[in-house]
């Protein structure tokens, strides 16, 4: 049951700085709002934070989810000046719009549905 949730994930993996530019360009012709949650496997409150995210990408298909692991695309991690794990950053049109940093699941579900609200109607359409 867990590997078939696994395979159906609406969180996409940034594995190198190159996928990072691609998903961050590709959303911004789109116009397509993204989360990004920037984690470590070691830090136990960010991979606490896992489930949260998955449910988020699936009640919001209209933002993109990302989750970077620190250690594994440093450069990202440095160009987003993410200093502690977690870090939750909500961006439009490439630009950094929210910042959360912390294992902390009501304040990242509030964020992330108000971020999902200021989507204009036409743009979640078309998605």
């Amino acid at each position: 049951m867990e590997s078939e949730a696994t395979n159906k994930s609406r969180v996409v993996m940034v594995e190198s700085e190159e996928s990072w530019d691609f998903y961050i360009s590709q959303a911004t012709t789109q116009t397509r709002p993204i989360a990004v949650h920037f984690t470590s496997s070691w830090c136990m409150p960010s991979v606490a934070m896992n489930p949260v995210f998955e449910d988020l990408a699936s009640a919001h298909p209209d933002i993109l989810f990302l989750t970077v692991d620190v250690d594994a695309v440093k450069e990202v991690a440095a160009k987003m000046e993410v200093k502690a794990m977690p870090t939750f950053v909500l961006m439009k049109d490439s630009a950094q719009v929210d910042k959360i940093v912390g294992a902390n699941p009501e304040e990242i579900r509030k964020r992330i549905d108000s971020f999902a609200q200021s989507i204009p109607a036409n743009i979640a359409e078309s998605l």
